[in-house]
């Protein structure tokens, strides 16, 4: 056994700060970055689910436009489903109207989709399924009739039957999207089974970076031209970062922030460990004085130190990620801490455990102590 690290395994130093700090050092490091993950994660995931990963839409993007619809099984679909990393592809009918309950009116925006509306009782005619936040906000529930209008040539009313409450992450008040069936959209704009508003294309998680979608936007695109019909209407590609880029931006200032609370946690952890260093090697001037006077060489001695302060770091590190872990699972079941969707998107504080990203920072900063 080296002899450095023998000595550093019998001595004992009493600097319980020096691992208290490193503690809470990765205990704030690993929630930022937990934190940081989970709005990306929750807030990606609540834009795929209200328009798509990848939109194709009329040129105008106008999708309420009832005089242009789009085909619902076009020439080049198949050839869609062929891109990298693309999931499926949803045909979509938009219709925005006015929900009356009593006294309460609201604008939004109907969805029409596939299987739009949790299965059930099909017999029920008009089902639909709205956001918790519009049911907070007319007193609608399950089981109950829903009025609604809509506005264009003329004013069109429909009583739609409630049959579910669904959750959304990225919701505010100008923002509730009904989910209806699909048939029902078409017949109300007048389409036939055929035609609908735009076409979502969905990625799979793997593929949601920004970097990955404007790729697979641009082979869509091309596509798109490539294959199509001179029949078929025509249609452009939109990624979700292109139509929300004020979210994307958000998510950005985000992770600099996050970058920056890493880069201070580092700097701040590692002065409370060069100051220990310091401390122990004052406390110990007579244990040095007697280890060279064995003849023991500078390189050795300091080796005994920094293999000390490597257990300090190493148990710091460990205590701050358990209670970084626990923090993170407590908030991912309980959601404990709340937020206010209309700053920032979502209900409660996300968090999204990345153990690749977690596992680096604690190396890194390891690496960056020593």
């Amino acid at each position: 056994m080296d002899a450095s690290f023998f000595i550093a395994r019998r001595l004992r130093f009493r600097r319980r700060i020096v691992t208290a700090s490193v503690a809470v050092s990765f205990l704030v490091m690993i929630i930022a970055v937990s934190i940081s993950s989970g709005f990306r994660h929750e807030i990606r995931e609540g834009i795929s689910s209200v328009a798509g990963d990848i939109r194709l839409t009329p040129p105008d993007q106008n999708v309420l436009d009832e005089s242009s619809p789009i085909e619902r099984d076009p020439a080049y679909l198949a050839s869609l489903m062929e891109v990298e990393g693309v999931d499926k592809v949803i045909p979509v009918v938009y219709k925005a109207g006015i929900v009356k309950n009593g006294d309460n009116i609201h604008g939004v925006l109907f969805k029409g989709v596939p299987d739009g509306v949790p299965a059930g009782n099909d017999s029920i005619p008009l089902r639909v399924s709205i956001p918790s936040r519009l049911a907070e906000i007319t007193s609608l529930k399950v089981g109950d009739r829903m009025l609604a209008y809509f506005v264009g040539e003329k004013v069109k009313m429909r009583q739609f039957n409630v049959v579910a409450v669904h959750d959304v992450l990225v919701e505010t008040d100008d923002n509730l999207i009904v989910h209806a069936d699909i048939s029902d959209m078409q017949r109300l704009s007048g389409w036939d089974g055929g035609q609908v508003s735009a076409l979502e294309i969905l990625m799979k998680p793997s593929h949601r970076s920004e970097t990955d979608l404007r790729v697979a936007t641009m082979q869509a695109g091309s596509l798109v031209n490539a294959y199509s019909f001179d029949s078929e209407s025509p249609v452009i590609a939109t990624s979700a970062p292109a139509m929300y880029p004020q979210i994307f931006d958000w998510l950005d200032l985000i992770d600099f922030n996050v970058f920056f609370i890493l880069l201070l946690m580092t700097v701040v952890a590692g002065f409370n460990m060069i100051s220990g260093l310091l401390i122990m090697l004052f406390e110990n001037i007579s244990t040095i004085g007697l280890l060279k006077s064995l003849g023991m060489t500078d390189r050795a001695i300091s080796k005994v130190f920094l293999s000390s302060s490597a257990v300090l770091t190493a148990k710091g590190m460990a205590i701050g990620n358990a209670l970084a872990l626990l923090f993170c699972l407590i908030q991912g079941t309980t959601h404990f801490i709340p937020l206010n969707p209309e700053t920032y998107f979502v209900s409660y504080v996300p968090v999204s455990v990345d153990f690749p990203i977690i596992l680096l920072a604690d190396a890194a900063s390891f690496v960056v102590f020593m």
